[in-house]
């Protein structure tokens, strides 16, 4: 009886081992990062505290140094102490993560090749026309023979982009519904999840004497929204910190044109408990400050061609995720007509690694400027800059319904991949 709790003792202290020591070594595999940033010219301090090597695979001309000497390819790194990277050239290095002679990971560093940013903080109109039309639904209609029709059942769904009409570029609702209405087969050419496919629909003699399919769809959108940042060296924009998504199927919009324009705010609704606010703008067509190239889930992208609208604004250093504190920081946005100002925040807690990179930052907003003429974040500040120790660090991305005065926040270097990767 007695060697039998010796042994369960031995066996809860394998376990007590186990949960203190290996578990949380585990944990850091698991969420150890894929990709590291670092900017062109600065020492990066990067603490891993995992038992690991990492072995150099392949190494652009040298461009890292490791602990002040030049990192070779096929040299090992030892990751169960604090490193230090350096790099005077862009370029990238692709390394392989192991414990104990078994490869765990591959990671690549990226040098990115400019320091600093300009942060915006402005009001914008946003219009983005898709590639194709998207499918919202699918309907009934009366047939001219006074049935019901649904022919587009089982064949298209929401989310579906419409490319091509037999052999005919569907560039908006109009082109769409000029095919339909001139043709009784329709050979579809779509983009479903990523992939493109040919289905046939028969269009049916609506009682309207038109031909119809039975089909919502929506071919642009616009709204309001707020500028994060420009590069002033390639004029390269990012906004909003998350993508645009087609309202009735959630879908990530896919652009064909798209173009941000100057915005003046006229109203703002203030944000409630299970109700989110917005920022009221009074979009100005005519006056176009860019193009929008892409749309992803961290943000949309272009190029600024109004040049005067760069001229006045100064650029500051980037902030990378390591350097992120808790603690106070600032945003700056516009709530009220053209101007930008800048409003004290607190970022509560910081989660390097997850998942969502539009979620890696909880903040909550201090200001009582702010929390008296919003209550917090609202609809329209998603983008704003987010600053701390005079570097850009991130951009505001959501709120949190049931806590207006909190949300999330995105780290900069997420939204400097996303562009990057273009």
């Amino acid at each position: 009886m007695k060697k039998l709790n010796k042994n369960k003792i031995y066996i809860l202290l394998l376990i007590l081992i186990s949960i203190i020591f290996i578990i949380p070594i585990f944990i850091n595999f698991i969420f150890f990062p894929k990709k590291i940033n670092l900017l062109i010219g600065s020492t990066h301090k990067i603490d891993f505290n995992i038992p690991a090597i990492a072995t150099v695979v392949s190494n652009d001309d040298s461009i890292l140094n490791v602990n002040n000497k030049p990192l070779k390819e096929n040299e090992n790194i030892n990751l169960n102490k604090t490193v230090y990277l350096k790099s005077e050239q862009e370029g990238s290095i692709d390394m392989k993560v192991s414990l104990m002679g078994i490869p765990i990971k591959n990671v690549t560093v990226s040098v990115l090749p400019y320091d600093k940013l300009i942060p915006s903080g402005d009001s914008i109109g946003v219009r983005i026309d898709t590639q194709g039309v998207m499918v919202l639904g699918i309907g009934k209609f009366i047939g001219q023979d006074g049935k019901e029709y649904e022919p587009a059942k089982n064949i298209l769904k929401p989310g579906d982009m419409i490319l091509k009409v037999n052999n005919v570029n569907i560039d908006s609702k109009e082109t769409l519904i000029q095919c339909v209405e001139n043709n009784n087969i329709l050979n579809m050419e779509i983009k479903r999840d990523n992939l493109i496919q040919n289905v046939t629909i028969n269009s049916i003699l609506g009682e309207d004497n038109k031909n119809k399919i039975g089909i919502w769809v929506r071919d642009s959108t616009q709204g309001i929204g707020t500028l994060t940042y420009i590069n002033p060296e390639t004029k390269s924009f990012g906004s909003l910190g998350h993508g645009i998504v087609d309202i009735d199927t959630r879908e990530i919009m896919e652009v064909k044109d798209g173009k941000i324009m100057k915005s003046e705010i006229v109203d703002v609704k203030k944000g409630e408990k299970g109700t989110p606010g917005e920022l009221v703008g009074d979009i100005k067509k005519e006056q176009p400050l860019g193009i929008i190239t892409n749309n992803t889930n961290v943000g949309i992208y272009g190029k600024i061609t109004d040049n005067e609208f760069i001229d006045s604004k100064k650029p500051l250093p980037i902030g990378l995720k390591d350097s992120v504190e808790l603690g106070k920081a600032y945003i700056l946005c516009n709530i009220n007509g053209n101007t930008v100002d800048k409003y004290e925040i607190e970022i509560e807690s910081i989660n390097k690694y997850n998942i969502d990179n539009s979620k890696s930052m909880v903040i909550k907003i201090t200001d009582e400027r702010l929390l008296q003429k919003t209550n917090g974040i609202i609809q329209g500040m998603s983008g704003s800059p987010i600053i701390q120790n005079n570097k850009i660090i991130g951009a505001v991305t959501h709120v949190f319904v049931n806590e207006p005065s909190k949300g999330y926040g995105i780290f900069i270097e997420n939204m400097l991949e996303a562009e990057k990767g273009q």
